[in-house]
């Protein structure tokens, strides 16, 4: 797997790193909110508190990570250069930053008007990437897993954007729509057919090369991607055909399919050759764990769907998947990725004759360990204040706030470190 990379066309350093350091203050945001709100944020998966924060998080912190990532590997593992990737990530990061704060206002405030300009902000953003990054993998066949996930979480995330605009619409006047039913498939496409399957495209690289796992079998991850759409597409298909029981074993086949690559990740990382864990690989653990119960819950309401009425059940859910488990991915890699890309740029810049300072130089293993532990307790006071929210909501969103600014804390230190060391190789260079 590790042969595919091509380190020599990666983009400037600039480009991807913008939304890695964005995402951590749309953390902050939503853990502020969740303290402002307190008690009626807990109310219900529906209220205006749940759907501001729910999306600050989607589309604030997952979105900005997995669309800079993108923009950071479609040339190192495809071949696949975005032309002019500087300007591409600039406008980007502009739209995708401004319409996820005026989404987040529409629904805290029930502003049709910004959920409007949301949708129409957000949509023309991401069509504008799925063009660039279209023209980008014209004529790259799908050597390997990585490219082919990686394609397909494309038509993953065009999915649920669509519907996502869909509905904002729909919330802002323009049309009817069944939306409770809408809204559960819009969250299937986003967090099965978008972040799962450029989740594992991006782990079938990442976790054999920095957790120092065995590679993943081939077949399962050839596989995976297409089998997680295709049970999406049939959920898609019964629920315009109004046909409940094809959209429950659909919804079953994917928490079956999310369960087995978590396990599957588990196993490989249990034969991993480094003996000591680092931050990024109990993150992984921790959020693996957090989605095999995430996902448990989700296939007992695929044959039991009054389990989803009962109370706090979905916030439950969405808590253990979300901040339990795709957070703690995203993290465990930001943790690895920044300094690792600040390596590569660096030993780059030496031209071979002025070493770079090691991963551990440009950020230290303490302050990511520090930053973990006030998230995992963050994520317990959540889990907590979905029982005893007039007690624990406004502590629970203080934390996660404080942890989220501690992780943008530790990145900025990271880049700090990195322009220091940028000027410490320019002046040997000057001088040699």
């Amino acid at each position: 797997m590790q042969a595919l990379l091509a380190f020599e066309n990666a983009p400037p350093f600039t480009a991807p790193l913008r939304f890695f350091l964005t995402a951590p203050l749309f953390g902050v945001l939503a853990g502020l909110l969740v303290a402002f709100e307190g008690a009626d944020l807990f109310a219900s998966r529906w209220s205006p508190g749940a759907l501001a924060a729910t999306h600050l998080i989607t589309v604030g912190f997952m979105l900005q990570i997995m669309l800079g990532a993108l923009i950071q590997i479609l040339p190192v593992v495809a071949g696949a250069n975005l032309k002019r990737p500087l300007l591409v990530a600039r406008l980007v990061h502009v739209g995708l930053s401004t319409g996820a704060l005026l989404l987040a206002v529409g629904f805290l405030f029930e502003l049709p008007a910004f959920l409007g300009g949301a949708a129409a902000l957000l949509g023309v953003t991401v069509l504008f990437f799925l063009a660039a990054t279209a023209a980008a993998l014209a004529g790259v066949p799908s050597t390997s897993p990585t490219i082919r996930g990686i394609k397909l979480a494309l038509v993953g995330l065009f999915c649920v954007v669509g519907l996502g605009i869909a509905m904002a619409l729909a919330l802002a006047g323009a049309w009817s729509l069944s939306l409770p039913e809408l809204a559960d498939l819009h969250a299937g496409w986003g967090l099965g057919g978008w972040a799962a399957v450029l989740l594992a495209a991006l782990a079938y690289v990442v976790v054999p090369m920095f957790q120092l796992t065995p590679a993943y079998p081939a077949r399962s991850s050839w596989w995976f991607p297409v089998a997680m759409l295709l049970m999406l597409a049939v959920w898609s298909v019964a629920l315009l055909f109004e046909q409940s029981v094809p959209a429950r074993l659909a919804q079953f086949g994917a928490a079956l399919l999310g369960i087995a690559f978590a396990m599957q990740t588990m196993r490989l990382q249990a034969k991993r050759r480094r003996a000591r864990p680092d931050a990024t690989y109990r993150y992984w653990q921790f959020g693996l764990i957090a989605s095999v119960l995430a996902l448990v819950m989700l296939s007992v309401v695929a044959w039991w769907p009054e389990a989803g009425e009962l109370p706090g059940w979905s916030l439950l859910f969405g808590i253990l998947l979300v901040a339990g488990g795709f957070l703690p991915f995203m993290t465990g890699m930001l943790y690895k990725i920044v300094p690792f890309l600040s390596w590569m740029h660096l030993q780059n810049y030496g031209q071979a004759r002025i070493p770079a300072p090691a991963m551990n130089k440009i950020l230290a293993e303490p302050g990511m360990w520090r930053q973990m532990l006030a998230y995992f307790l963050a994520l317990a006071l959540l889990l907590a204040a979905v029982f005893f929210p007039a007690r624990l909501a406004c502590p629970a969103g203080l934390v996660f706030a404080v942890a989220n600014g501690w992780l943008g804390w530790n990145l900025l230190g990271a880049i700090k470190r990195y322009r220091s060391h940028f000027a410490d190789i320019t002046l040997k260079l000057a001088t040699s």
